[in-house]
């Protein structure tokens, strides 16, 4: 409890430091500012996968965005500056580049000494306004690091389990897998960058609000208007799957739901999770005590602006059993908690939005969308919604999840794995 209070602290204290969005040259700026010795610049655009004009492009932009020196650290040219110059610039800040690909956002951050912010918003101002995609940086840095990781997260059961769920479960839109499974062209890649750059947030932690809206005004040209057509609406299919591969025997199985993001669900997330909150406790997951040596059970909880995808990841030797458990305590869940399930869940689902929020990596995924938006962006706002959950609305929660075609994924020794109706789905 005690720690629990000292993080609703903190959490009051980033609210009143994260100042209100505002509008400088057509973007949406808001920042946090804690007083730390480093700063971070992000610039948010809706260049997701879900938002792709063609299979493959998002991921080839996040590569092209920051160029393969390093895997996930990179830069490209500009009309003023070419990709090595910019790298070379950056290090003798001490500063760090990277990108980011969700199904909805595409993510260019600097993080860097405080003070250093003017450097980092013109270098990222300019990538977003004037960036050049030519054939040659494309074809020597760009297309091996996609084909790279492309097989990289082929040879990861995990990762294969719960981006095969996603086309199961959306089929397109929210669906697009994350990885570039078909080659395209650099025309493909400039033509998509023009489109998702109509839209942008820039938010800043570590940086005072009016400096880095002055920043971006100075080097910003107004934003270019989007081209970008609005994703149609989600819809949850469900489904199931089964991939003959090398490696762990993994199983996913969940459920979609859409609409606006549930904090019930993030209750029930919270309450079947078997990851312990204090180091050596059996947590309070009801699933814990059907694990077995070798086997792990992680939940999915992945939230949409328009949908959500809530399961549970298994893998190891044991699979079938562990399943069986997970679908069965979901099941129980539908007809109700206890009175004392229920308040440790909320209390746990509520400290797990909170604390998100104290790291950048956290504020960007929780907070960045809605700046984006222009929706409130407020840590209270985030928060509100968890003071009507009730045991009742769990449990109606689950009940919905339930009643729904599930999504079930079998990656590994297909002959051995279980099929969804044998874990009582």
């Amino acid at each position: 409890m005690l720690a629990f209070k000292s993080s609703t602290r903190n959490a009051h204290r980033i609210a009143r430091s994260f100042a209100t969005v505002v509008d400088s040259a057509g973007y949406k700026v808001a920042s946090v500012d804690a007083n730390q010795p480093t700063s971070s610049v992000t610039f948010l655009v809706n260049g997701g996968t879900r938002f792709e004009s063609k299979a493959g492009v998002a991921h080839a932009l996040k590569n092209f965005a920051f160029m393969g020196i390093v895997r996930l650290i990179a830069s490209q040219s500009t009309k003023s500056r070419s990709a090595l110059g910019s790298i070379r610039e950056s290090e003798l800040y001490g500063g760090v580049l990277s990108a980011s690909l969700s199904r909805e956002h595409l993510a260019l951050t600097a993080e860097f000494l405080r003070g250093d912010e003017e450097f980092f918003v013109k270098l990222l101002t300019e990538f977003v306004q004037s960036a050049k995609f030519t054939r040659h940086e494309y074809e020597e840095y760009v297309a091996p690091v996609v084909e790279s990781e492309t097989a990289e997260a082929a040879g990861n059961p995990g990762v294969t389990a719960v981006d095969l769920a996603h086309a199961l479960a959306f089929r397109n839109g929210l669906g697009a897998s994350l990885f570039a499974n078909h080659r395209v062209t650099v025309d493909d890649v400039s033509a998509f960058a023009h489109s998702a750059f109509g839209n942008v947030a820039v938010l800043g932690t570590g940086i005072d609000q009016g400096v880095l809206s002055e920043l971006v005004k100075r080097y910003s040209h107004s934003a270019q208007p989007s081209t970008s057509s609005t994703p149609p609406a989600s819809s949850y299919f469900g489904g199931e799957s089964r991939v003959a591969a090398h490696g762990t025997p993994t199983v996913f199985l969940g459920f979609g739901t859409t609409g606006a993001t549930s904090s019930d669900i993030a209750a029930l997330n919270a309450y079947l999770s078997p990851t312990p909150s204090i180091k050596w406790s059996n947590g309070i997951s009801p699933i814990s005590p059907a694990i077995s040596a070798g086997t792990t059970v992680q939940t999915v909880y992945l939230p949409y602006t328009d949908a959500t995808l809530f399961g549970f990841l298994i893998q190891g030797s044991d699979v079938k059993a562990a399943g069986t458990a997970a679908v069965a305590a979901l099941k129980a869940a539908a007809k109700g908690l206890s009175k004392e399930d229920f308040a440790k869940a909320s209390a746990k689902a509520k400290f797990a939005a909170a604390s998100a929020v104290e790291s950048r990596e956290g504020l960007l995924n929780v907070l960045g969308s809605k700046v984006l938006s222009g929706s409130d962006a407020s840590v209270e706002g985030l928060l509100k919604p968890f003071d009507a959950v009730t045991s009742a609305s769990v449990s109606k929660a689950a009940s919905a999840l339930v009643a729904a075609k599930p999504t079930f994924v079998a990656v590994g020794d297909v002959a051995s794995l279980p099929y969804a109706d044998e874990l009582g789905l």
